[in-house]
């Protein structure tokens, strides 16, 4: 189930939480992270490839893409095939920001999104059918957890990708990673 826990940055023991997208939605949106619900215009079958991934959900990609001008999708996915999840854990696990948007769609799967808006952390644990859209300049960061499983759509305004601008800040370090209390 997603969810959505607001901590203080300076305690990751005490913490709010939403379990209902429209209250995640409408907690998160004060730090502008944009969250919805989709799902697919047409159902995908086991194994489903990027295009067919892509084609199910065309309508809303595309809608998406026109509405903060993204202009390339893609489908990225890890599971217990991913070479070195540790170090594929590692690379998105410190606090960072990006020059563009991050928008991610999961088709499958878990991750946690971290973002440190003034003096909180809201951690949204993104599942199945959450869209969730983090806006250039903001500090986050993404666990995909110890044994990692997702499958997300991916767009981007600059074709070359993900690009992380590191803060050098320990905050990731001190909160609950996925799987943890």
């Amino acid at each position: 189930m997603s969810r959505r826990r607001s901590y203080p940055d300076d305690d990751p023991t005490t913490f709010e939480e939403h379990l209902t997208g429209d209250a995640i939605a409408s907690a998160v949106a004060a730090a502008g992270v944009h969250f919805e619900r989709w799902s697919a215009e047409e159902s995908l079958p086991d194994g489903a490839g990027p295009e067919e991934i892509l084609a199910a959900y065309r309508k809303q990609v595309d809608e998406l893409m026109a509405k903060h001008g993204f202009v390339t999708a893609d489908v990225v996915a890890m599971d217990a095939s991913t070479p070195d999840p540790e170090g594929a854990r590692r690379k998105f696990l410190s606090e960072h920001t990006h020059s563009e948007d991050e928008a991610r769609f999961f088709i499958g799967g878990a991750g946690l999104f971290c973002i440190h808006h003034r003096e909180r952390v809201f951690a949204l644990l993104c599942e199945k059918d959450d869209l969730i859209n983090v806006p250039a300049g903001t500090k986050h960061w993404f666990d995909m957890g110890p044994e990692p499983d997702f499958r997300c759509i991916r767009v981007f305004t600059d074709p070359s990708g993900w690009v992380a601008n590191f803060t050098g800040s320990d905050m990731a370090d001190r909160f609950p990673k996925m799987g943890e209390s």
